[in-house]
């Protein structure tokens, strides 16, 4: 992994063009070795960027600078390496690699992104608690940012079920940002992970923090939007969720409050309505006793290949190349599952060959 760590530090080269590089060559110690001339001779890199891959051969120590990797408990996961998360890599920007301080999500369970407001209200606070709290028991990941207001009283409220979250930093992992949640900070990597695309020490900028809404929503199955105002961070949370065919469920507020306006917007434009934790779980498909344990009677019916074609809709129209690619699905018996569940009534082709999810 040092080369890997070398190669996701050097600077000036987009993370696609790493990606291509790297996937060129059967480790990144190939890359390190390379001659310059060939460097210079990548159709895909400018003369810019192969001046940075050869300036930081020069200026970087691999062993030193990935044994202080290590000695600061912090991991590496590059986008070949079988751990990358399937989730991240199916989007249009993936980041080279990710820094890790304690562990990644796990990728056989539901995960959902819960962000909003730094200055939020009681309101929000409080039913960002009861949301998170119940989904976790249910078996829910939760995914945020660690910020203050929404995302940390999410993020403590999953802690406090017993249950791991994983924050999404806009600075480097080493660091706790904002400095208020550092008890926070140490609990997440104890039953969780803190996640960064940016190497060690990297500060936090605020160009960081849209780039760093990406991951968030690309991590989670759907995105739960809490409290925003009408020009909000948690918006462009929630713009990156729908290019990546994410549902996005939002809590509704008083038309008078300047904290619920994003929402409220965001309900207008087709959003689902968060009513109950409950009724959330039964949109995701995980119908709960309620001690938060799923039935054995869903389990069941989960095993059918209509109801996994089901599971896999939402409010956000969804292409049959898409659905094909998330079920597994040959086109002509994802077609046939399709047709059925839409003379039942469960969804409905709203133009040609993409689908939605009907609610009952």
């Amino acid at each position: 992994m040092a080369y890997e760590y070398w190669l996701a530090s050097v600077r000036h080269v987009p993370a696609r063009k790493k990606i291509m590089l790297r996937s060129e060559y059967t480790d990144a110690s190939q890359i390190y070795y390379i001659e310059e001339t060939r460097l210079y001779f990548t159709e895909y890199l400018s003369t810019r960027e192969a001046e940075a891959v050869i300036a930081s051969r020069i200026s970087w120590d691999v062993e030193k600078n990935y044994k202080e990797l290590c000695d600061k408990n912090i991991s590496i996961v590059p986008y070949f390496h079988e751990g990358y998360p399937g989730r991240l890599k199916e989007t249009a920007g993936p980041p080279y690699a990710l820094y890790v301080k304690g562990r990644l999500p796990d990728p056989g369970k539901p995960a959902a992104a819960i962000v909003g407001a730094r200055r939020c209200s009681i309101y929000g606070i409080e039913q960002t608690e009861k949301f998170s709290r119940r989904l976790a028991q249910a078996g829910v990941e939760i995914i945020s940012g660690m910020a203050l207001g929404i995302d940390g009283a999410g993020q403590r409220a999953a802690l406090d079920a017993g249950c791991g979250t994983y924050a999404v930093l806009g600075c480097g992992a080493d660091l706790c940002y904002p400095r208020e949640h550092i008890g926070l900070y140490m609990d997440i990597q104890k039953q969780g992970g803190l996640l960064s695309e940016y190497p060690p020490g990297t500060q936090p900028l605020r160009a960081y923090f849209p780039e760093r809404n990406r991951i968030i929503s690309a991590l989670a199955d759907i995105v739960l939007i809490m409290e925003a105002r009408e020009k909000s961070g948690s918006l462009i949370t929630a713009d990156f969720a729908l290019e990546q065919g994410k549902d996005i469920y939002v809590l509704p507020g008083p038309v008078t409050s300047p904290l619920s306006r994003g929402c409220n917007n965001l309900i207008r434009q087709g959003a689902g309505i968060l009513s109950t934790p409950d009724e959330l779980l039964a949109d995701m498909g995980m119908h709960v006793n309620s001690f938060g344990q799923k039935s054995d009677k869903n389990e069941k019916m989960l095993e059918s290949p209509e109801n996994m074609v089901y599971s896999c809709l939402g409010l956000c129209p969804k292409s049959m190349h898409q659905l094909s690619r998330e079920t597994g699905l040959a086109p002509g018996e994802l077609l046939e599952r399709l047709v059925t569940l839409e003379l039942q009534g469960y969804i409905k082709e709203i133009s040609k060959n993409y689908y939605v999810r009907l609610n009952g």
